[in-house]
This record gives structure tokens, sequence and C-alpha cells, in this order.
């Protein structure tokens, strides 16, 4: 039997992971809105390799530094390690700055609001992970939340909505970052810096090697070097790292449904820099919140002291 210790360790390493989701998710609220006045005057693969290399650097010798690795036991996984670079930093990354210079930031908000229901299907498949009623619940409040935010309650705006080349971006994008979110939870023997380590510097090699062809376009201002440093230290290194941390806490839908909060956090952001929140986003924010609530508040034979920890937590 798990000792109340152990109950109430497992309870603060959810509480943990739950607050790196809802960090991870600020941070790359903060990308949408950097990254869509960026790629205005970078193009995405210059962006993706001028924010990976800095990031890669950063979290190489952060591990090295905290956690000291046997680089040669890492290079045995560099294979795997390499699959999850590519869909989660190069895949995702290219393909929503591809996706923002074409498609406007609702429509790529609003394909990316389905990033939670893809990942509660595939972890079904994938990892045999059986969200119970209070996921599905949960997923589908969140959904109409984001709908909400992102229509400011308007029908019209929803029936407006087109797709174009930018839009199929941003799809190509939100599947790969399903694939990404999934394949995490396999366990490697890694620790989360580490993997996101050379997650990073595999991603900077495969894009460093389409722009020594393609061509290297830096910014030629101070704002938009500001804009790339922002996207480094904090959707890069911080968002990346917070993610896989809690990945290791959490099914993959929980951690999917989380992603329902970026709309939310990018209206604050707009709102914190002067644009006008309709209150039909302040109402969607709150019925967002409250879809994520439902998932990640403990259930009451969750938290009893003397409870064996729930099988939906532990790592496949």
């Amino acid at each position: 039997m798990t000792t109340s210790g152990g109950s109430a360790g497992g309870g603060t390493g959810r509480t943990g992971a739950i607050l790196a989701l809802v960090f991870a998710s600020l941070f790359w609220a903060g990308n949408y809105t950097v990254g869509e006045t960026a790629v205005k005057t970078v193009d995405p693969l210059s962006l993706g390799f001028i924010r990976w290399a800095p990031a890669a650097i950063v979290l190489v010798i952060l591990a090295q530094l905290i956690e000291r690795p046997r680089w040669r036991t890492v290079l045995r996984k560099l294979p795997w390690l390499a699959l999850l670079g590519v869909l989660g930093m190069v895949g995702f990354g290219v393909g929503l700055y591809e996706g923002l210079q074409y498609t406007t930031a609702v429509s790529a908000s609003l394909i990316g609001s389905a990033a939670p229901v893809l990942i509660t299907v595939a972890a079904a498949i994938a990892l045999r992970e059986r969200p119970g009623w209070r996921a599905w619940l949960g997923l589908a409040v969140a959904t109409a939340g984001v709908v909400l935010v992102i229509s400011r309650g308007s029908l019209d705006a929803l029936l407006a909505l087109r797709f174009n080349v930018g839009d199929l971006w941003v799809i190509a994008a939100t599947v790969s970052w399903t694939a990404y979110t999934v394949l995490s939870r396999r366990r490697i023997g890694l620790t989360p810096l580490t993997s996101t380590a050379v997650q990073a510097v595999v991603a900077t090699v495969v894009i460093g090697l389409i722009v020594a062809f393609t061509g290297l376009h830096l910014p030629g201002d101070a704002a938009t070097w500001g804009s790339v440093a922002f996207i480094v230290l904090f959707p890069s290194v911080g968002s990346y790292l917070l993610w896989n941390t809690a990945l290791r806490r959490v099914p993959a839908a929980v951690a999917g449904i989380s992603l329902n909060l970026i709309p939310v956090f990018t209206v604050l952001i707009a709102l914190a820099i002067g644009h006008p929140v309709s209150l039909a986003q302040w109402i969607g924010g709150a019925v967002v919140l409250t879809g994520v609530l439902l998932v990640t508040l403990p259930r009451r034979r969750d938290v009893r002291p003397d409870a064996e920890p729930s099988t939906a937590l532990r790592n496949p």
C-alpha cells in the first residue's frame, strides 16, 4: 500500500505539472502574438533557426550544469529524440510560422483548438489512455469556450472563416504537435531537460541544413531582435521544458486540454497592450477555464490520504 506521504507527493507532483502546463500555454500565447509580428520581416525558416540555435545552447549548458547527463547514453536515444525534435520543434514551429504569413490569427487559433481533441483521441489509441467522462465533458466545454473567444460571440464571424494555404500549414503543424505530445509520453530513461536540449540541437541542425540552401535572413531592426529574444527564452526554452516535464506526471489528454488556455492568454495579452476585449471573449475565457478545471482538479478518490495513485497518472 502507498503511504500517505506517497499520495501527498503524487498530489503535489500533479499540481506542479498543472502549473507547468499553464505557464507553457501562457508562453506559447506570447509566441502567437510575437511570432505573427516577426514573420513580417523574417522568413519562417530563418526565424526557426535563430530561435532554436541559441535555445539549444542554453538548454545544453543547463543540462550539463544541472543534470550532468552521460552523453554516450543519451546518444543511444538519438533516433527517438531526433524524431521528437523534427515533430515538435521543426514541424510545429516552422509550420505555424509559415501559416501566420498567410492566415489570420483568428483562423490559426481556431484550427489550433483542434489539438486537444486530436491528442485525446490519439492517446486513447496509441497509449491506451482512457479519458473519463470528466475529461470528455471538460474537453467539450473548453472547446466551446475557445470558439466563443475567437468568434466574439458572432456566428457570422465563424461562418465567414475561409481556409487558405496558411490554414493548411497550421493544420499540418497541429497534427505534428499531436504526434509529438503522444510520443513524448514514452519513457526513454532521460530527464526532461536533457531530452529537450537534444531535441533543440536536432531542430537546429535540421533547419540549419535547409537554410544553408534557402539562405539565412536575419532581423534588420532592434524590435525584431527583441521579439526573437522573447521567443528563444519563453516559448522555446521555457514552454518546451515545462511541457516535457508535465508530460511525466499527467496523461497526454490532460496536457492537450490545457492548450485551450492559449487563446484565453492571447486575449489577455491583447488587453495588456491596449487592444479591446469584448464581453463574449471574457465569457468565453471563463468557459475555457471551467473546462480545464473539470479535467485538472483531482477527484475525491485521488486526494484521499490512503488512496493508491490513479493509474491514469502513471507513465505508460
